[in-house]
């Protein structure tokens, strides 16, 4: 497994506090499964936090299957990324995954007020999308720290996303 590093401008150059978040790539006729927040035109790649007792992989599952109601079964970890901001460690986890169902999508009061709903997307699409995080760095700090991140990870995965078949080796 690979791991990559990002740090924010206002790093204060050592971490207290941490959390973990599993994400799932899922790869469906050419097309990658992201969420997207219909009331403020945000994407990223669907996961969320780790939850106490709770594995990785079991993580990614229920976080998928919570954000877009998609079943899914997780390969095992192919990246992890990162992130450093204030005293802050933001660990991401990020998994291949194949469909094998559907469920009722499970989304939390935030979620539902910012209107998430899974969307696929083309990958040349999703990298001109998160490829734009610069464009925010005097006006969103949060969007562009996501889209660095996601830009970020799905470079280091491109090549075995466009060769699915790949994505389990």
């Amino acid at each position: 497994m690979k791991t990559l590093e990002i740090f924010g401008n206002n790093y204060f150059g050592h971490w207290e506090n941490s959390r973990i978040a599993c994400r799932g790539i899922i790869i469906k006729d050419g097309c990658v499964l992201l969420s997207y927040e219909t009331r403020t035109g945000q994407y990223m790649i669907p996961g969320g936090g780790l939850e106490e007792g709770e594995d990785e992989r079991e993580c990614c599952t229920r976080e998928l299957a919570e954000e877009t109601g998609f079943l899914v079964s997780p390969s095992e970890c192919v990246l992890e990324m990162d992130e450093f901001y204030e005293d802050w460690k933001y660990i991401s986890r990020y998994f291949f995954g194949t469909v094998t169902g559907q469920t009722e999508i499970k989304l939390t009061a935030r979620e539902q007020g910012v209107g998430m709903e899974p969307r696929w997307l083309p990958l040349d699409e999703i990298i001109g999308i998160f490829g734009t995080h610069a464009d925010y760095t005097d006006t969103d700090e949060m969007r562009r720290g996501i889209y660095l991140r996601e830009y970020t990870a799905l470079k280091a995965l491109e090549d075995r996303i466009r060769h699915p078949e790949n994505c389990f080796m």
